[in-house]
């Protein structure tokens, strides 16, 4: 964050100083709200939480360096303290149910002016540009490839994983420091007003749209409700801004008409702006294509894997040409980028030769999609095609339509032959997804229907053979990953797919 004075602050948030023998002190650091992370110079963030009340590590973060604590009480040590009634932020993934007393929401209101003053004092002072993305999936994928195509021409500050709501976006904001040029963010929604909120937060110049999907169908209602929430981050940006929207997504495209920004479109459209042509998959499901803009054209080979990643290619380079580079240092910095993200389309084969997907972080119908076919390139490339696994949980968030959503996958996955379906889970969307694939067409024991974890874990090790490839995916409340690492740990030795 820029640097600031305790007194700064107390007025930036709202709040009143205690036990501050100096007003004038300096945090010269970022926000921390785990006191094993904190540093010198740092403010320390005493977030409730389910377990534990980060009020009870105040001390503990003043002594490991903390200039002060951002609080809802006093704690004894040098103090930022806010009311319960300072503000409010919108309920979403971190919802503080067992915040009773308003004070978790006090500070999570704080950290949001206080991440939002630093970011314009950036913006004026440094020249800072904050670049966000939003879509119904490729949002962390996406924001990897930004950070990777920015690189060359300055420091870029991007979240780790999917840090993107209330408290993973300031704090993720407030990384950012004086020689920080690009900040790349993600926002995501349950609803709608989510994404406007969070565009407070980090006032975005460039905004990318990447497609409006069924991710999260159960609270929005329809796609066009989730297209209306999606549309709130082109509508944030300023007229002197950037919209980049998804040309191949008519929900996307239309946003054009909702921004007062210049419009650059991507996509596999010939009447995109940026383009790629020429699109082929390689033994591991990594995207070869011809990348299209400004009359130029240059190769692109990308390390990630899934053919979906072209069109997140495509919107970083957008993104990466308006801050000033070139074509070909944009497909050099997208041909070298690799998953920079956990549980996200991880490749790995282990020494006895099983090759491991672990896309297992989330799930929601297009990115299964997205990834069964990638699980299908990778069995079927080679002189010799391998058998393919998927062990797939519950995708969570598609209210009423989530048994339909679920067959569909089951069906999907027969008509795309994959060899074994393993479905893990007793509720009626698990059972769905499996009587989709019997009702496909699976013969004999080709889908399977699995109680949980350590069941889907007892067939794998009983059936599992070298050469077979297996795809693991659900939503992250499933924990489906147990299932991926216990492959990979038996496999002792394995190593990233390269090629």
């Amino acid at each position: 964050m820029i640097e600031m004075t305790l007194r700064e602050i107390a007025e930036v948030v709202g709040g009143e100083l205690h036990d501050v023998p100096d007003p004038q002190v300096l945090v010269t650091g970022s926000v921390e709200f785990d006191s094993r992370r904190v540093g010198s110079g740092d403010l320390f963030l005493a977030l409730p939480g389910a377990n534990s009340d980060g009020h009870d590590y105040a001390a503990t973060a003043v002594a490991a360096g903390a200039v002060a604590v951002l609080a809802a009480r006093p704690v004894g040590v040098p103090a930022i303290v806010v009311a319960p009634d300072a503000g409010s932020v919108p309920a979403s993934s971190v919802a503080l149910s067992h915040d009773g007393d308003g004070s978790g929401a006090a500070v999570l209101a704080a950290l949001a002016d206080l991440a939002r003053v630093s970011t314009q004092r950036l913006a004026e002072r440094t020249g800072l540009t904050v670049v966000g993305v939003t879509g119904s999936s490729g949002k962390t994928s996406t924001k990897d490839l930004l950070a990777a195509v920015l690189a060359p021409l300055g420091p870029v500050v991007a979240p780790p994983g999917s840090f993107n709501n209330e408290l993973g976006h300031p704090w993720t904001a407030l990384r950012a420091g004086a020689d920080t040029k690009f900040l790349a963010l993600e926002l995501s929604a349950r609803g709608r007003g989510h994404i406007a909120a969070l565009a407070r937060i980090a006032p975005p110049r460039i905004g990318v749209v990447l497609n409006v999907g069924t991710a999260h169908l159960g609270e929005f209602g329809s796609r066009e409700a989730i297209a209306v929430a999606k549309g709130e981050l082109v509508e944030a940006l300023p007229a002197d801004g950037l919209a980049v929207l998804n040309a191949d997504d008519p929900n996307v495209a239309a946003m054009a008409t909702r921004t007062e920004a210049r419009v650059l479109t991507v996509g596999l459209s010939g009447d995109a702006d940026i383009r790629a042509t020429d699109v082929t998959t390689d033994e591991q499901a990594r995207a070869r294509f011809t990348l299209h803009a400004g009359g130029e054209s240059v190769p692109v080979r990308l390390a990630v894997h899934g053919e979906h990643q072209v069109g997140n290619a495509l919107a970083a380079a957008a993104v990466a040409l308006e801050c000033g580079a070139d074509l070909a240092t944009v497909a050099q910095a997208l041909s070298g980028a690799t998953a920079a993200s956990v549980r996200r389309m991880d490749v790995r084969t282990t020494a006895d030769g099983i090759t491991v997907i672990n896309d297992s972080y989330n799930a929601n119908p297009d990115s299964v999609r997205a990834a069964l076919k990638a699980l299908v390139t990778l069995a079927k490339a080679g002189t010799e095609p391998r058998r393919s696994w998927a062990v797939l949980g519950e995708m969570g968030e598609l209210g009423d339509t989530s048994v339909i959503e679920h067959d569909a996958i089951g069906r999907l996955a027969v008509r795309l032959d994959v060899d074994r379906l393993i479905v893990v889970g007793t509720g009626r969307p698990s059972r769905g997804m499996h009587q989709g694939a019997v009702m496909e067409g699976s013969w004999g024991e080709e889908s399977i229907l699995v109680p949980d974890i350590d069941a889907a874990i007892a067939l794998l090790d009983d059936e599992i053979a070298a050469g077979d490839v297996v795809l693991v995916k659900a939503s992250k409340a499933v924990g489906l990953w147990a299932v991926a690492e216990h492959l990979t740990r038996a496999g002792e030795g394995s190593t990233e797919a390269a090629g």
